[in-house]
Order: C-alpha cells, then sequence, then structure tokens
C-alpha cells in the first residue's frame, strides 16, 4: 500500500527532484502543495517530458510544469462515482481534497480497479540480418544475444511483463526457428506470443500488414536489439493523454563541435562560438501506434517506420514524440554490445 503523504512536495522543489520522487514512489504523480496541505497542482511523468521539449531545465521549480487544474474529487464521494470517473477519465491517480482543498488522500487505479493489465498488442521487431554485429550474428538473430544472463529479446519481453502487458508478437525473419524454439506460445512467461512470419524484409513498419486481425487499441511498437528502463506504463498513458494517432520515442543526442563555429550577418563577423555542443532529438526505435495506422502501410512491402511518421505528417494527423529520459541503449555495433554486457548488472539486476 502506498503512503500518499510520500508524493506531497512544496512549490519550491525543482522539477529533478520531483522527478525523483515520482520514480521513488512509483506512483507516477506528485502532489504541490503549500504549507496547510492545499493542493496547488499536480505533476505527473508526461508533464516533466512535456517540460523537457519545450526546454525547461530540470533545475527549475516544479510550478513550471505542474498542472494547476487538475481532476479531483472531494472527501465522502461515493466509490462507484470515484470508479466511473476512472473509467470516463482513463486516470491512474485521483486526489481526494476536503471542502478547504486540502489533500486528504489519494486513490489508485490499480488499487481500486485490482491490478493493472493491458490488452494493449506489443510487437517486438526480431527479424533483421545484424550485420553490424558480425560474427556474432553468423548463427544466431541478434535479439537472441546473450547481454548479462539471457538473451535480448527475453529481457524485453520481461519488462513489458513487468508493466502489465500480456499480448505479444514477434516479427521474425532471420533464423526465426531459433526465436520460435525459445519463446514458443509464451506459457512459460504466462502470456500469448505469436508471430509475424515474414518471407521478405518488410522493414520496421512492413511487417505489421502480416496481421491476422486489426487490434482494437493503441499497439506499442519496439525494435528488439534494444536495452532500456522505460516505463510502457507511462508511454502508453503520455500517448493516450496527448491524444495522438502515433507517438515515437525519442533520445537526446549531442554532439560537440570541434572548432570555433563562426556567426555571421553577410560578410559581417557577429561572435565566434568555441566548440559549441549540439542537441538534437533522435529516433530511440520505439513507438505507439493507434489502430487506423495500419491502413497507412502497404502489404508484402518494405516500408519502415521514419517513412510512416512521415506520411502521418504529410497527411496532417497528429503524431507526438515521449523523450526518453531513463536508461536506453541501441545494440548496433559491437561495441555496443561490449557496453551493454558491462552495465547489464547495474541496471537490469
Amino acid at each position: 500500500m502506498r503512503n500518499w503523504k510520500e508524493l506531497l512536495v512544496p512549490p519550491s522543489t525543482s522539477i529533478i527532484e520531483t522527478m525523483k520522487n515520482i520514480d521513488h514512489t512509483a506512483a507516477q504523480i506528485a502532489l504541490v502543495v503549500d504549507d496547510d496541505f492545499r493542493l496547488l497542482g499536480t505533476v505527473t511523468d508526461g508533464d516533466i517530458r512535456r517540460g523537457i521539449l519545450r526546454g525547461i531545465s530540470l533545475d527549475d521549480q516544479v510550478t513550471k510544469v505542474m498542472n494547476k487544474n487538475p481532476i479531483t474529487m472531494k472527501k465522502g464521494t461515493s466509490k462507484q462515482a470515484i470508479k466511473k470517473m476512472f473509467q470516463e477519465k482513463k486516470l491512474r491517480q485521483l486526489p481526494i481534497l476536503n471542502n478547504n482543498n486540502q489533500v486528504v488522500d489519494v486513490i489508485f487505479s490499480d488499487v481500486l480497479l485490482d491490478s493493472l493489465s493491458f490488452d494493449n498488442w506489443v510487437v517486438l521487431m526480431a527479424g533483421g540480418l545484424g550485420t553490424r554485429l558480425l560474427p556474432l550474428t553468423e548463427n544466431i538473430p541478434k535479439p537472441m544475444l546473450t547481454v548479462g544472463t539471457k538473451p535480448i529479446l527475453q529481457t524485453i519481453l520481461e519488462s513489458f511483463i513487468e508493466h502489465g502487458f500480456h499480448r505479444f508478437y514477434f516479427s521474425v525473419n532471420y533464423k526465426r526457428e531459433i526465436i520460435k524454439d525459445y519463446f514458443g506460445n509464451g506459457l512459460e512467461w504466462g502470456v500469448n506470443i505469436q508471430y509475424l512470419d515474414e518471407n521478405q524484409r518488410l522493414g520496421t513498419a512492413g511487417a505489421l500488414s502480416l496481421f491476422s486481425e486489426k487490434p482494437t487499441k493503441p499497439i506499442i511498437v519496439m525494435n528488439g536489439d534494444i536495452l532500456t528502463k522505460i516505463n510502457f506504463q507511462q508511454l502508453l498513458q503520455f500517448h493516450e493523454e496527448s491524444e495522438s494517432m502515433a507517438t515515437m520515442c525519442v533520445r537526446e543526442y549531442q554532439l560537440q563541435i570541434p572548432y570555433g563555429v563562426v556567426r555571421t550577418e553577410g560578410t559581417r563577423l557577429c561572435s565566434i562560438e568555441e566548440k559549441p555542443i549540439e542537441r538534437h532529438f533522435v529516433n530511440a526505435g520505439i513507438y505507439v501506434l493507434n489502430p487506423e495506422v495500419l491502413n497507412y502501410i502497404p502489404e508484402n512491402q518494405y516500408f519502415d517506420m521514419p517513412s510512416l511518421f512521415e506520411l502521418l505528417i504529410k497527411r496532417q494527423e497528429k503524431t507526438n514524440v515521449f523523450p526518453i529520459r531513463e536508461y536506453w541503449l541501441d545494440i548496433g555495433r559491437i561495441p555496443d554490445f561490449e557496453k551493454a554486457n558491462l552495465e547489464f548488472s547495474e541496471v537490469f539486476e
């Protein structure tokens, strides 16, 4: 049982300290209160990530990213009414206030609605050749390489299971039988695993045309060579709150220019910045797609995720990005594989 009082933070708290509080309590929310415990606002993981995208510093006060008008209910409200609110608004948490706007309780969906379980499909792309990892992948598909104590794909699967997901599709091609023999139908892990058999390379989006039925909820798609500690519940909640058609996870990438960069106006020298650091968001290989997005994917043709997102943008469909602030590593090259093995025990065990 969570102690809701641990979720309270004063308005002077920095965003980074609030973020640590959210991660420590695993409640996915912090409540900003004054000295008399009156609610000033709430802060979720999504609020912080949106602040990061706006360029707000993590050292700024939490009031810069808090929601000043959160959904709340009054003390004494019936359990039936509270449950209805959770279901209609798809809430994860609900602050309960007294008549003085003071926080007296916080109700969590996994307590009210039993343990959280998500019927959303998870598609793990495990069909790549892994040529950049040769000779390691000469006789085994890249997602089955052992990192730490188990195959990469098993670590990914168990991470999703930990967050309440139980319906999986593995997209397979290169040496597919090794993957199928190891995971089977998922019974050993208490989940359901089905396979999308690529008889030709279809890319990171094209394999989604192989579904025998259409999903009814947003699906999560992830490359099978990524190790991350991302909270998939938070990702799905962010996607739904943003009312997005498609969400792409992104990672900040820094590049230091080894020279002094000269700024000019015509022939006039304006400034010189010595060895500046450029910051960009890059594709992190994890996506959330609404079911209708599948209508844009051609059947049995090579089609990758960047092309799909470019098409959605061109058609003015709502697309968003979800910045990853947790551990993330794309195991694409031998140095990445070696780094993953060095860090695995510290991050995943």
